[in-house]
């Protein structure tokens, strides 16, 4: 009995290892005119931002981890080529983005946050990034936003879609 409980433990770890699935592409879907599909080599054809390093720290401000030799693109230079359905200007402040990644985690981030503060012109959909410790991570597309006080908290790694949605 007491090995069929590790046996147990061993086959969730494994199938919640197995949901982490790194991410080659994603979709911008939603509210839009047409759906867009972003591929890691699509991504070569907009303007590169890099940065040396990052700390990852969690909800607490405790240090998880750290990413170096980061490349990527600002998300707003992606958005650009996305048509937002939206009745008027002003009905474009009840808009909301979730990105999602492989395994289901979900970020929110408002409309106005990404093209009317600071935070828009951080937000980063990164290309390639080493981290440390050294986890299997290369090849995946992920988010994050340098700007954030706990990093971690929208560090969206395995980047699968991103949904544009309206307040109801």
């Amino acid at each position: 009995m007491h090995n069929m409980k590790y046996l147990i433990i061993a086959i969730l770890f494994l199938s919640f290892a197995a949901n982490a699935q790194e991410s080659k592409q994603f979709i911008i879907e939603g509210k839009v005119k047409k759906p867009l599909t972003i591929t890691l080599d699509n991504l070569s054809t907009y303007k590169s931002v890099s940065l040396d390093s990052m700390t990852i720290f969690n909800h607490l401000m405790q240090r998880k981890s750290s990413i170096k030799n980061i490349k990527g693109v600002l998300l707003k230079d992606i958005l650009a080529k996305v048509e937002i359905d939206a009745a008027s200007p002003k009905a474009l402040s009840e808009y909301y983005l979730v990105f999602t990644a492989t395994d289901h985690y979900k970020v929110v981030y408002s409309w106005n946050e990404i093209f009317n503060s600071p935070t828009g012109n951080q937000l980063m959909v990164l290309s390639s990034y080493d981290t440390d410790p050294v986890k299997t991570e290369k090849g995946n597309i992920a988010i994050i936003t340098p700007s954030d006080f706990a990093t971690g908290r929208r560090f969206v790694k395995g980047l699968s879609k991103i949904s544009i949605l309206q307040v109801n």
